[in-house]
């Protein structure tokens, strides 16, 4: 499959730039990345799943009992909620691991009104769980909840009234004591939650046949009632199940749809025109997954039923609608060798327009998708390195044609960041920074005298400070910077010389200025730091062009300086 691998550069280490918007993010043990929202300021964030670990040390105390163990390290090693939060440059912003009491997954992220989140997942033993967390990614609340049984949470639904829906299923109770027993329910069953915005339980209820049903997912609907998808399995067949039920849980109506091969749902997506789509995997007699699309109306009438077949197995595990009604699936795509993730296009017909594979040699997977402000979409998921039985959390960005997406410098926040690094020098008013990312000298202790080109030790020592900040700053921030200009001036008297003379000394000078301080920033780095800024660094000089005027009055003292000028990319 390898023909089908996009040349782009995968796998970095943390917070390291890149020309491709791809962020691996390495946790010990496995990880992975399960749902994907766009916060209001534009920044993208992402919920899973790691795995804290303590490493073998020297006990202070010795244990007998190993629960007794167990129950010391409770809440601080294994699997925990884990949200991560990025920006347009590819870095992270944000890596927040929620440390519960009991280990825990979550498995769904949606965004809130209040630029807050509703967090969805579940711990290890069976019981559901609900955080409600602020724009920060505080905790507001947790609902922990379920039956006496076994609950597992698919999907977190975002209602028009703020509040969520829970979807998910648990293992059938017989205890009629149970006030959420209901005769004839199977083996395992659909299991809805609604909460309020608030965090209050308006209701919880099962849903199901007599066979083993799992709930995947759903929708709220225009009037308020709710679309669920779910999976049915008896006698080692497969089949998908549509439910509509009331805003307050009361069933409408089911639907069941048989295949002679196995029939797996993914996602459900409302759609624009109020129809509904659903995303399957359909196995055939050979075990092969091919993707499989049905749209239908709020009374179950089938509108199109699609069968995609590629070259290799392949699946949509998400799936949503552009403005203009074509959909972005994101999923997987798998030979003999290895698993590749997926990005397909499809257009209002559902008719494949691109698709695309991405990965390296090992388990690659799509999770999840949003559709970003710009129509640009990111993924989250899966990526297992070469050589490596771990997996790690995996954000990436796809241009609409599925392409990935170019990280696109900002000067604006560059110039922002070098505010920020510089702010002491700042408010000391050594140095002014203008949003063309212009560094001036203002400390009268750092302009020139007449004539002279040589630094003083007060200069040096600055520029040796100002250089350790700015040099680093701008390798971290490499892919984006073209040149650091440092430019000598002059003011413009030279004795009585005439224009073309005093011109040209005046040239020279500037030329000397600037050489004496890029001479200094440069021996001040260590080797290897000056070979990348070798690259990079230009000396030049001004003369008089640049020359200080202040109400049409040249200001010779500050026209006797040396500026800084950082060209991006």
């Amino acid at each position: 499959m390898r023909h089908f691998l996009l040349p782009f550069l995968l796998f970095i280490s943390l917070f390291a730039q890149q020309k491709n918007y791809s962020i691996i993010i390495h946790k010990p043990f496995d990880a992975a990345l399960l749902d994907i929202t766009q916060n209001y300021d534009r920044t993208i964030s992402a919920i899973g799943f790691s795995n804290q670990n303590k490493q073998t040390t020297r006990q202070s105390k010795t244990y007998s009992d190993p629960f007794e163990y167990l129950a010391s390290v409770s809440g601080q090693y294994g699997m925990q909620m884990h949200l991560i939060q990025v920006d347009d440059q590819a870095n992270i912003v944000l890596s927040k691991i929620a440390k519960l009491s009991r280990f825990n997954k979550a498995v769904a992220l949606v965004k809130t009104p209040d630029d807050g989140y509703f967090v969805g997942g579940y711990t290890l033993d069976g019981e559901l769980i609900v955080v409600r967390l602020d724009a920060k990614a505080n905790v507001v609340f947790t609902k922990i909840f379920g039956t006496k049984n076994y609950d597992r949470m698919n999907k977190l639904v975002l209602l028009s009234d703020g509040g969520v829906l829970a979807v998910g299923s648990s293992f059938t109770t017989r205890d009629t004591s149970d006030n959420m027993f209901e005769t004839g329910l199977g083996v395992s069953d659909i299991f809805l939650t609604r909460f309020s915005k608030n965090g209050y339980m308006q209701w919880s209820k099962k849903f199901g046949t007599k066979d083993d049903d799992k709930g995947i997912d759903a929708v709220e609907a225009a009037d308020g009632s709710f679309v669920v998808v779910s999976t049915t399995s008896y006698n080692q067949h497969t089949d998908a199940t549509l439910m509509r039920i009331t805003e307050n849980g009361n069933k409408l109506w089911l639907k069941q749809y048989k295949s002679d091969d196995l029939l797996t749902p993914k996602r459900i997506l409302k759609l624009r025109d109020n129809n509904f789509l659903v995303s399957l995997v359909e196995y055939n007699a050979l075990q092969q997954e091919h993707i499989r699309l049905i749209k239908f109306d709020l009374y179950k009438n089938v509108l199109l039923d699609k069968k995609i077949f590629t070259t290799y197995p392949s699946g949509l595990n998400d799936i949503k609608e552009f403005s203009d009604g074509s959909i972005m699936g994101v999923g997987y795509v798998k030979d003999a060798f290895n698993t590749d993730a997926l990005a397909m296009l499809l257009d209002s017909n559902l008719a494949m327009l691109r698709q695309e594979h991405y990965g390296g040699d090992n388990y690659d997977m799509f999770t999840s998708l949003v559709i970003l402000n710009n129509s640009q979409v990111a993924a989250a998921g899966i990526h297992t390195d070469n050589n490596s039985q771990e997996a790690n959390m995996w954000i990436t960005k796809l241009n609409k044609d599925t392409t990935v997406t170019k990280v696109q410098f900002n000067s604006k926040s560059l110039y922002t960041k070098l505010r920020e690094l510089y702010a002491q020098e700042i408010r000391n008013k050594q140095i002014h920074i203008t949003q063309d990312l212009n560094i001036e000298l203002l400390d009268k202790s750092l302009f020139f005298q007449v004539g002279v080109y040589k630094l003083t030790s007060a200069q040096k020592k600055f520029l040796v400070s100002f250089g350790k900040k700015l040099i680093p700053f701008l390798m971290k921030h490499h892919e984006s910077i073209e040149q650091l200009q440092i430019n000598g001036h002059t003011s413009s008297e030279w004795a009585k010389e005439p224009y073309t003379n005093r011109y040209l000394k005046n040239e020279k000078l500037s030329m000397q200025r600037a050489y004496s301080v890029f001479s200094t920033l440069f021996r001040s780095q260590d080797l290897s730091t000056q070979k990348w800024l070798s690259k990079i660094i230009v000396g030049s000089g001004f003369s008089s062009s640049k020359k200080e005027i202040f109400n049409n009055i040249e200001d010779k003292k500050l026209s006797r300086r040396v500026s800084f000028k950082v060209i991006t990319k």
